[in-house]
């Protein structure tokens, strides 16, 4: 079976520099590697996705379409990855710009910036250099990637895209050609950003109703964070246009 641009699939990977450290995975014995002397049980977390849709690395993506379930490895230079490092990325800002909001900027440390991330290079004579680069970027990397399967049920598509979009398991209602999704009421109007995307991937239409219970198997902190994760991408979207 062939795989084709927006079929969902399933799959375990692990991602590593090339030669070098694992900087992702949901690979079990890797992430038992990852968390070794930790005394809790590792359990594996499913990914799906849906090709070609900028779910999932674009290098990966790219070479899994005309393939088929199976195991894979992929070798993606920086240009195919992350991309090359950007100098101009590399920027200062005043100390006191942290001090105004008690935070305290040592080398290494990573800072949310208006929903960019930056990892803090140098502080010296009231400048602090921060490095707005994806850490990944300019490595090559190797890929890793089992396909389970090709995924057909629509409610676990369904899934895959509110986890995606939302980074949450908001209640849904499937019935016919129409999805009736349960989001918090503040950010309503950010997930109607996406009517297009759900009708475009799933042939269906996306119908939001105001949240009254909280999100399946959702601690109220974890409900909070994934609000809070929203807010920042929809930050990044509206820089974006």
């Amino acid at each position: 079976m062939v795989l084709k641009k927006k079929d969902f699939i399933e799959v375990e990977f692990t991602g590593r520099i090339k030669g070098g450290e694992v900087f992702d995975s949901n690979s079990v014995e890797e992430l038992e590697k990852l968390h070794a002397g930790h005394n809790h049980p590792i359990e594996r977390k499913p990914l799906v996705f849906c090709l070609g849709e900028g779910m999932f690395l674009k290098g990966v993506d790219n070479f899994l379409i005309g393939k088929e379930v199976g195991e894979y490895t992929i070798n993606l230079s920086p240009e195919e990855a992350f991309g090359k490092r950007d100098p101009q990325s590399i920027r200062m800002i005043p100390l006191k710009n942290f001090q105004g909001h008690n935070l305290n900027p040592i080398p290494g440390s990573v800072f949310n910036f208006d929903g960019k991330l930056a990892k803090v290079l140098t502080v010296s004579s009231g400048r602090v250099i921060v490095d707005f680069n994806n850490p990944l970027a300019g490595k090559s990397v190797e890929y890793k990637i089992k396909v389970l399967k090709k995924v057909e049920n629509m409610n676990e598509k369904i899934k895959a895209l509110n986890e995606f979009f939302f980074r949450s398991d908001f209640n849904f209602k499937l019935e016919g050609e129409k999805i009736e999704l349960d989001v918090p009421k503040e950010i309503e109007k950010f997930a109607e950003l996406f009517r297009d995307k759900y009708h475009e991937i799933l042939g269906l239409k996306l119908v939001l109703k105001e949240a009254l219970e909280k999100p399946i198997e959702k601690k109220e902190s974890e409900v909070k964070e994934a609000v809070e994760n929203i807010k920042e991408k929809k930050s990044v979207s509206s820089k974006k246009k």
